[in-house]
C-alpha cells in the first residue's frame, strides 16, 4: 500500500510549532515570536537563560515539515540572577571540575558580558560536547561559544569508519547503509536523510563517541517524506 505524502503549508507549520511551544515547560511560549518562510523557521523574542534558548530551538526541530531554525532569540537574565564575569567564571570552574565526564584540567575558559568561551584539547569529542552542555546551563550564562580541540589517538579512517557504522546499526531507526560517513583525517562527514530531527539527533550522538573523531560535518537532511 502506498503512502499519501502531505506537504504541510508556512500557515501549518507556524502554528504546529507554536503549539510545540506552548508544550515545553521550559521557556514562556509567550515570550517567543515564530516566523516560516518555505519551510525555514525564524524564532525571534528573549528568555530568561540560555537553556531555554536552546530549549525552544529543539522545540521548533521537532515539528515535522521544519527543514531548518533561524535562532534569533535574545538572552535577558533578570537581575538578581545576572552575575558579573568574574562570578561566572568561578562559576564555570567549579561546574567543570564537579563534573566526572570532562577532564576540567585540559579545559580553560574566557568570560566576557555572560559569554562563555571554553578552549583546551581533549581525546574525544563527546568530552568537548559535554564540557559544553555543564557550562550553557548555568544560571547568568548568555552564550557558549566552543573552541576546545580534539586530538585523539591514531585510528586509521577506515576503522573509525566500521566502528560509526556499528553504532548507527545498533541505535538509528534506519540501516547505516542509508547514511553515508566518509573520514578524512579524523572528520567524519555523514550525508543523506533522516525522517526526523530526533533520527538525526541519534545518529550525531552515535558518531560523536567514536574513537578518533575530531569533527562531525553533518550534510544529514531532514525529510519526513522520504
Amino acid at each position: 500500500m502506498q503512502t499519501l505524502t502531505v506537504h504541510k503549508t508556512d500557515t501549518e507549520i507556524q502554528s504546529e510549532v507554536l503549539k510545540e511551544l506552548k508544550w515545553d515547560s521550559r521557556f514562556k511560549a509567550s515570550e517567543i515570536g515564530v516566523a516560516v518562510h518555505e519551510g525555514i523557521v525564524t524564532l525571534t523574542g528573549n528568555v530568561e537563560n540560555y537553556p531555554a534558548k536552546l530549549a525552544a530551538r529543539e522545540a521548533a526541530h521537532r515539528v515535522a515539515s521544519v527543514l531548518d531554525v533561524a535562532d534569533e532569540i535574545q538572552v535577558n537574565v533578570p537581575g538578581i540572577f545576572e552575575k558579573n564575569d568574574t562570578e561566572l567564571a568561578q562559576a564555570v570552574r567549579n561546574a567543570l571540575m564537579w563534573d566526572i565526564l570532562v577532564p576540567e584540567q585540559k579545559i580553560r575558559s574566557t568570560v566576557s558580558h555572560g559569554l562563555v568561551t571554553i578552549e583546551g584539547t581533549v581525546a574525544f569529542l563527546s568530552e568537548k560536547d559535554e564540557a559544553e552542555h555543564v557550562v550553557r546551563r548555568l544560571q547568568g550564562v548568555h552564550g557558549v561559544i566552543n573552541r576546545i580541540e580534539v586530538a585523539p589517538p591514531k585510528v586509521s579512517a577506515r576503522a573509525v569508519r566500521e566502528e560509526i557504522e556499528e553504532a548507527l546499526e545498533r541505535r538509528a531507526e534506519r540501516e547505516a547503509d542509508k547514511i553515508g560517513v566518509s573520514v578524512n583525517n579524523g572528520v567524519v562527514t555523514l550525508t543523506g536523510k533522516v525522517r526526523s530531527w530526533t533520527e538525526k539527533d541519534a545518529v550525531l550522538g552515535s558518531v560523536r563517541h567514536a574513537p578518533g573523531v575530531t569533527r562531525v560535518d553533518d550534510d544529514l537532511r531532514v525529510d519526513p517524506f522520504f
